[in-house]
């Protein structure tokens, strides 16, 4: 088999730190809890418990937290519905091993990371084309009928910025549904919205789905703490999996956060600002790209972190960025979310990491590489 790294990673260590980088999904790390998270960690750093090694599927006190979560956003959940992952990128290794050498439809564009896992194990992608509102229904159910498994992005998807309208949820919900088939979730960003927050299609789908979350863009990626929510049978099947890679995700960085996440109205909070804060940014990016390269069309995001668009057929993006590169400028080009990455006149901009004025002068830069 022929492995070839994520561009994405491959770009961050070729990068240093006078690039301004509009490519990794990169929280602004001015809105790390960096107290709160201290205060926790002091509370819970003279407890012997806290070192030793802990249970596979993750702490009780934490599992409960994430499950208390769900259950009040109308999702029945308990705590043995969820599994701990050393990140949601662990969680989808687990997924993509246990459905090892099956056939799976996704979106296309589609997370690269993911695409990259599926391939290591395996599975066959069938691309289905992505609308502004969600997948085409007709092709995906003609795909699904098929494959009986599907790897979807409703919130905020990664590249596109696409949300899943509620009529489309429905549709996907009934289409797995009819075939007995099977969901996987993934919503790193559903808790970005800058609106509303929309339902999970997985509520509709208790037996038949695997939820996907993660704290590492609305807390800290270094804690690399993501879950999987499922049917109990099913997390004890994953669990099996998970053992054999690591035995359990970090048990201290586990414990930090079942004693953060204790106060529900300064985790709120923290959300609210890092939304707040996001939305400003996204309007910002938006509006400065339309007047600096007003050739490349795009929709303006309604949340997550990602802004995506294009130039049409005029540019080749991928060629783009390596001029870009040499003047210190990185974004990531359209043709590595799609199956076959032929050259596109695609973009995925990241705009949370950077501030105003690198925005400006990092659009201006990819202009003049034009």
């Amino acid at each position: 088999m022929s492995l070839k790294r994520s561009f994405i990673r491959e770009i961050l260590e070729a990068i240093d730190e006078h690039t301004i980088s509009f490519a990794g999904g990169l929280p602004s790390q001015n809105l790390f809890p960096i107290e709160d998270l201290k205060e926790s960690t002091l509370k819970i750093i003279d407890n012997p418990k806290v070192y030793q090694y802990t249970v596979s599927n993750g702490i009780s006190e934490l599992r409960e937290q994430i499950a208390k979560r769900y259950t009040k956003q109308g999702f029945p959940t308990t705590k043995e519905n969820i599994l701990i992952t050393t990140g949601s990128q662990q969680a989808m290794y687990i997924l993509a091993k246990f459905f090892e050498n099956k056939d799976i439809t996704i979106e296309e564009p589609s997370y690269l990371g993911a695409m990259n896992i599926f391939r290591l194990n395996n599975l066959k992608m069938h691309g289905v084309k992505l609308e502004n509102d969600g997948v085409d229904i007709n092709e995906f159910e003609k795909s699904f009928k098929n494959t009986k498994l599907t790897y979807l992005i409703p919130d905020f998807q990664n590249p596109s910025a696409t949300t899943y309208s509620k009529e489309k949820r429905d549709e996907i919900a009934k289409i797995v549904e009819k075939y007995n088939g099977t969901l996987i979730e993934d919503s790193p960003y559903s808790e970005l919205y800058f609106n509303k927050k929309m339902p999970y299609i997985s509520e509709k789908l208790l037996k038949n789905s695997f939820h996907l979350g993660s704290f590492s863009k609305t807390l800290v990626p270094s804690y690399r703490i993501g879950w999987i929510r499922a049917d109990e049978e099913k997390i004890k099947s994953l669990m099996i999996i998970k053992e054999s890679i690591d035995l359990h995700s970090s048990g201290f960085v586990q414990y930090v956060l079942a004693e953060y996440l204790k106060d529900d109205v300064k985790y709120e909070k923290h959300l609210q600002s890092i939304r707040d804060d996001y939305k400003e940014k996204a309007d910002y990016f938006s509006n400065q790209l339309s007047l600096i390269i007003p050739e490349f069309k795009h929709e303006k995001p309604k949340g997550g972190m990602f802004l995506y668009g294009s130039f049409g057929d005029k540019i080749d993006t991928f060629a783009l960025v390596q001029e870009c590169l040499k003047k210190k400028v990185v974004y990531v080009p359209g043709n590595q979310f799609y199956i076959d990455k032929k050259p596109n006149g695609e973009i995925r901009f990241n705009y949370t990491h950077s501030n105003f004025e690198q925005i400006i002068k990092g659009l201006k830069l990819i202009k003049s590489c034009l």
